[in-house]
């Protein structure tokens, strides 16, 4: 029985987004979220998956290209159930890198059929399986030929290309037997530019049920806050809701309790320093810059927050970081900690 069918409904889980929930801050996401679950169990999303790695990659790179993206599919166990998201579009490659994920451990495997990124799109990966539904089928079932029943094989993509083309491109994905689809509730053509339809994730459920499939519905797109995304599987019956971009700056957000109102000022800027320390030490051969773009997020909504992100811009480690946020917060008010 895969993992799948042992989630209660809803459920939540963490997007895929490259350079951003990368092993360190899913590490770090795992421990400030986790609390008692109502099944008993203890943990943060429900499920989590790892940034999309190139299936290519892992079957062809070289020891030193094999070591990088590796370090991207680092996981702990307070991860699981953890998926691996990968990207091809030769079912050869597909196989061989599911059969790597299934003995590293992973829960379980997902396809990338949605980003929309022009280099993904041009190795026709990404959102690109969309225009080609037949390739798209075939990598599926490589998927599943390489996962070979022991772990459950997803597709995380979008209502189509340049038009909605749900009711006739889910039947096709739904109809390789795949355990779960996540579908990004806006075309590639429309990117983020519009707001997400999630009518359109009533009628897959609709559709699902149709056909008679027992894949889980996953909705993704614009939820903004556990409570949020709780309101979206109520109003579409969808079996799970994809959080993504809400969890930039909240690494508390799948915490039923806590969220940036009542997490202290003094408190958020430990997680920043935690954050920026496990990224050197989980991936030291990624550009320090990419942490940047979390600064942002993390500091704001409270006086002097522009000055500070201005001097952690300039930041060359882990240690110039922690010594610039400890003195901002030597010369703030007690008072102002709170961000309630």
């Amino acid at each position: 029985m895969f993992f799948w069918e042992k989630l209660q409904k809803p459920f939540f889980v963490l997007a895929p987004m490259a350079d951003v929930t990368d092993a360190a801050f899913r590490r770090l996401i795992a421990r400030e979220s986790a609390h008692t679950r109502s099944d008993g169990s203890y943990g943060g999303p429900d499920v989590t998956w790892t940034e999309f790695v190139s299936a290519d990659g892992l079957v062809r790179a070289d020891a030193e290209g094999q070591k990088k993206l590796r370090a991207d599919l680092i996981y702990t166990e307070e991860e699981r159930p953890i998926v691996a998201q990968l990207f091809s579009s030769t079912p050869e490659y597909m196989e061989e890198a599911v059969r790597l994920a299934v003995s590293l451990g992973f829960d379980g495997v997902d396809i990338n059929m949605g980003c929309p990124d022009s280099g993904i799109e041009k190795q026709g990966c990404g959102s690109a399986m969309i225009k080609n539904p037949k390739n798209a089928v075939a990598v599926i079932e490589a998927a599943l030929r390489g996962a070979d029943g022991k772990i459950p094989v997803s597709v995380k993509t979008r209502l189509g290309y340049n038009k909605d083309e749900l009711e006739e491109w889910l039947p096709v994905l739904l109809g390789t037997g795949v355990s779960a689809v996540t579908i990004h509730c806006r075309t590639r053509k429309e990117m983020s530019k519009v707001p997400a339809r999630w009518e359109r994730i009533a009628r897959a459920v609709e559709i699902r049920n149709e056909l008679g499939s027992t894949a889980r519905i996953i909705g993704n797109g614009d939820a903004l806050s556990l409570e949020d995304a709780k309101e979206k599987a109520r109003v579409s019956g969808a079996d799970g809701v994809m959080l993504g971009r809400a969890i930039f700056g909240n690494p508390w957000l799948f915490h039923p309790e806590r969220d940036l109102s009542n997490v202290p000022l003094s408190e958020r800027f430990r997680v920043l320093i935690e954050h920026t320390y496990l990224f050197e030490e989980l991936l030291p051969h990624k550009n320090f810059a990419i942490m940047k773009k979390h600064y942002k997020a993390y500091i704001n909504g409270f006086d002097g927050a522009k000055e500070l992100r201005v001097l952690l811009m300039e930041a060359k480690d882990a240690a110039e970081v922690e010594k610039i946020a400890n003195a901002f917060l030597a010369t703030y008010s007690p008072v102002e900690t709170s961000l309630a």
